[in-house]
């Protein structure tokens, strides 16, 4: 469906168009991997700090690496940390060098609920390109990839 009969509108200016329909494309996507990921208790930001800290490698994370590495830079780090730790998720780790220094990793729970979300996720991600070639796919990440420099 054309956004134009999505948001009710006539013609307008091909930018804003662009801009709306990627937002709009955002949201839904947004909305369909927040209702995959309900099921197993995990918001979406949640979900990328978990990502996060098991792209770590075994490594702890600071708060200000998981600020930076967010997907929504607009979600309160602190508070989703807590949550995780909260469910057993991740755990705080005193930095040895610099016992001020807290650092953020995951635990085992953690790196066994991710293991039972990726198919679910990939899934859910393999639909929603699915009526795009791989050409296509390379095309768009590069045209998404010059509209954020």
């Amino acid at each position: 469906m054309k956004i134009e009969e999505i948001i009710k509108s006539a013609s307008m200016p091909l930018a804003r168009k662009t801009v709306i329909n990627i937002i709009y494309t955002a949201n839904v996507l947004s909305e369909q991997s927040s209702d995959t990921l309900k099921q197993f208790g995990l918001t979406l930001p949640q979900f990328n700090v978990l990502r996060i800290l098991r792209g770590q490698k075994g490594k702890p994370a600071n708060l200000s690496t998981i600020q930076d590495r967010m997907v929504n830079k607009m979600s309160n780090t602190t508070r989703l940390v807590d949550k995780l730790i909260d469910k057993g998720l991740a755990v705080r780790v005193i930095c040895q060098e610099n016992r001020r220094k807290v650092e953020i990793s995951i635990t085992d729970k953690g790196l066994q609920l991710l293991s039972q979300i990726d198919a679910p996720m990939d899934r859910l991600n393999d639909q929603a390109v699915a009526q795009l070639s791989e050409e296509e796919l390379n095309l768009f990440n590069d045209m998404l990839e010059k509209i954020r420099e």
